[in-house]
């Protein structure tokens, strides 16, 4: 298609919206290419064609790609072989019939880090340019289906630090849309204050405006914390391992259940929040991470105990996607090298957790614990 018809088809596109309530921008379910093009600290693996086909095979249809673009880049230009292999991998997920989001990630931090007590024109400059780079490579892609998102998960938790966010995220709408072609039009992603859904909903409901009417919030979804993420013991809480109605254990190890109010209904109000206060006002949501991490040998857990956290894993991620998907929201769960899918070949190598994240089936609790 030449470009002028390109831009007539993309700006008649983003007339039609979808309404609160309505699917999701990006189908459900949704993937990340975690711990890939975003690492800073070395030993992955490059992502391969039969990965990405292996992904799609499996039944996903979003792909949310992060990436690394000041690590990736010398004296401010990116580097040209790290900006090639990103665009191999989009052109491959496009060619496959992906929905792609691209975004700049935790990248050593530069910008989700840097405080956000005022706002700074080295920063905004430098984010600027980084984007500007990123745009002018995919500037003709299909608006549609080629997405750009622009931080991950930026530390602002309060009012004040929101409103700098909020002003770096203003001005790279602005950046984008001025850059003309299909980013006049392309859905772009601000991030609330951490990406969490309490700060989002309660200091980040005024997000920057757009244009072109086609910008999507994003927050993350790891709650409660202390089963999908927490580790070791601390002096403010405990990590759980069972999580759902119906996996709890009532013998032993429960101190270990999430306590009551952590389960099904905690994923309902929360998720119930981001409706209310965005799709419900015609804003599209993005859930661009979910995961229930199983619990590592070094917490002990044993025999049935051991699958007992598994299977409750299994039974987080099939709800939370289901959840997402009934919302009306895109979703996309964190997946890392080595996961659910062999780097290299795209071979599956845990089906359990896979059709869990696809929310297609989980494994059912052990009774009697």
């Amino acid at each position: 298609m030449n470009k002028m018809k390109y831009v007539i088809a993309s700006a008649i596109a983003c007339l039609a919206l979808p309404s609160a309530g309505s699917a999701a921008v990006f189908p459900n379910p949704g993937i990340n290419l975690g711990n890939t093009l975003e690492s800073t600290w070395g030993g992955w693996t490059p992502p391969t064609k039969a990965l990405i086909d292996a992904m799609k095979n499996a039944g996903f249809k979003t792909l949310r790609v992060p990436c690394a673009w000041n690590y990736n880049s010398t004296n401010g230009t990116i580097n040209s072989a790290y900006m090639a292999q990103v665009k191999q991998v989009v052109d491959w997920a496009l060619a496959d019939g992906f929905y792609v989001i691209i975004n700049d990630h935790w990248d050593g931090g530069w910008f989700e880090r840097n405080g956000f007590n005022s706002y700074d024109s080295n920063i905004n400059s430098k984010l600027i340019n980084l984007w500007t780079q990123v745009a002018n490579t995919f500037k003709w892609y299909d608006s549609d289906h080629l997405a750009f998102a622009c931080a991950n998960e930026p530390d602002a938790p309060s009012q004040t630090k929101t409103n700098v966010l909020y002003q770096y995220e203003q001005n790279w709408i602005n950046a984008m849309r001025a850059n003309g072609g299909g980013n006049a039009v392309r859905w772009l992603v601000v991030q609330g204050p951490n990406t969490n859904i309490d700060n989002t909903c309660n200091w980040g409901k005024n997000l920057p405006s757009d244009p072109a009417n086609k910008r999507m919030v994003e927050v993350h979804d790891y709650d409660p914390f202390d089963f999908t993420l927490m580790d070791t013991d601390e002096t403010w809480g405990t990590w759980k391992a069972f999580w759902g109605y119906n996996y709890h254990v009532s013998y032993n190890l429960t101190n270990r259940n999430v306590k009551a109010g952590d389960d099904e209904s905690l994923i309902d109000i929360n998720l119930g929040k981001m409706k209310t206060n965005f799709t419900d006002r015609g804003i599209p949501v993005l859930i661009g991470e979910f995961r229930a991490g199983v619990k590592g040998p070094q917490l002990n857990l044993t025999g049935s105990y051991k699958d007992q956290n598994y299977r409750s894993c299994t039974h987080w991620d099939k709800y939370v996607m289901n959840k997402i998907t009934s919302l009306g929201f895109s979703g996309t769960a964190w997946v890392t090298q080595g996961d659910l899918f062999h780097p290299t070949t795209g071979a599956v190598l845990d089906w359990n957790q896979l059709n869990a994240v696809l929310g297609n089936s989980e494994y059912p609790p052990i009774a009697g614990l």
